[in-house]
């Protein structure tokens, strides 16, 4: 039996290929990434060369074909997504975009946010002032429009709040009509009413004031439809509500205001009929078509 030494039975690592290197049996040596074992002594041979040398082991990919991570992403903000072929990049959108998604079979994308409710303002009024005027809110892009105003205190007792609309900078005076509903609970009593108005110099809201030390600041909801249309009619209908300070009186109001013109607006400007606003809380909303 032939005897075998147990000792010579491993590879010897040469390190990289070297053309001018003489390689028995057993050497392994590195090629462009991947490794090689000779399996016939030779000098000057490639290890592609499948005669003298057997692959050990295949180079990875460089991320020429898109696999490497590190090379497919290579700035701030990118994100990786796969493609029908390997791993893509997708640069940062624009300031404000989302990421929207094609669906299966599609690639994702950058996109800007689209809705059909939008906030168009929002502030306050800390100190008394004769006005809340907005020159240019309307367009074309909504057709209806909801303020809602917080701590309405005007400087005169019944300083109801009334508007004006705006064309071009000006004031439209004349042509509003008013209609409203008065709901009034004193300690369980209700009383209910109605009041009318016709061509007023300015539309009405509320007609019930709240400067006094026995009334808490007034809120509204006012909806407004089409005013920047030539219509016949820009129609502003409200909510009202009045708490008391004393003997838990409420009183609630429901109306509604018209500007009878074909003139498209495109703004409105708020003021007390009497005195001035005090503070004012206040936020606007768009409603697309």
């Amino acid at each position: 039996m032939a005897t075998i030494n147990l000792g010579s039975i491993k590879f010897n690592w040469k390190g990289a290929y070297a053309g001018g290197t003489a390689y028995a049996v057993d050497d392994v040596v590195s090629y462009n990434g991947s490794s090689y074992v000779c399996i016939l002594a030779s000098t000057g041979n490639l290890p592609t060369n499948g005669t003298y040398f057997e692959q050990m082991s295949s180079a990875g990919t460089n991320g020429t074909d898109g696999t490497d991570v590190g090379t497919t992403i290579t700035t701030q903000g990118d994100i990786l997504y796969r493609d029908g072929s390997g791993l893509q990049r997708l640069g940062a959108g624009t300031s404000g975009q989302v990421l929207q998604t094609g669906g299966t079979g599609a690639n994702p994308s950058w996109t800007t946010m689209s809705s059909d409710v939008v906030k168009l303002a929002s502030g306050a009024i800390t100190s008394s002032t004769a006005e809340l005027r907005f020159n240019t809110l309307f367009s074309s892009t909504y057709r209806a429009y909801k303020f809602i105003f917080s701590d309405f205190n005007p400087s005169s007792m019944n300083g109801r709040l009334d508007y004006n609309y705006v064309v071009s900078g000006s004031d439209q005076t004349g042509n509003y009509y008013f209609q409203g509903i008065l709901v009034y609970d004193n300690g369980g009593s209700n009383v209910l009413s109605s009041g009318t108005s016709d061509n007023d110099s300015s539309g009405r809201m509320s007609s019930w004031g709240t400067s006094n030390t026995a009334l808490y600041a007034s809120q509204h909801e006012v909806l407004i439809t089409n005013p920047n249309s030539t219509r016949t009619s820009k129609n502003l209908t409200y909510i009202s509500s009045n708490p008391l300070e004393t003997d838990s009186y409420e009183a609630f109001q429901t109306g509604g205001s018209q500007w009878r013109s074909s003139t498209a607006v495109d703004g409105i400007v708020f003021y007390a009929n009497n005195g001035n606003i005090g503070n004012l809380e206040y936020v606007v909303y768009g409603f697309k078509h």
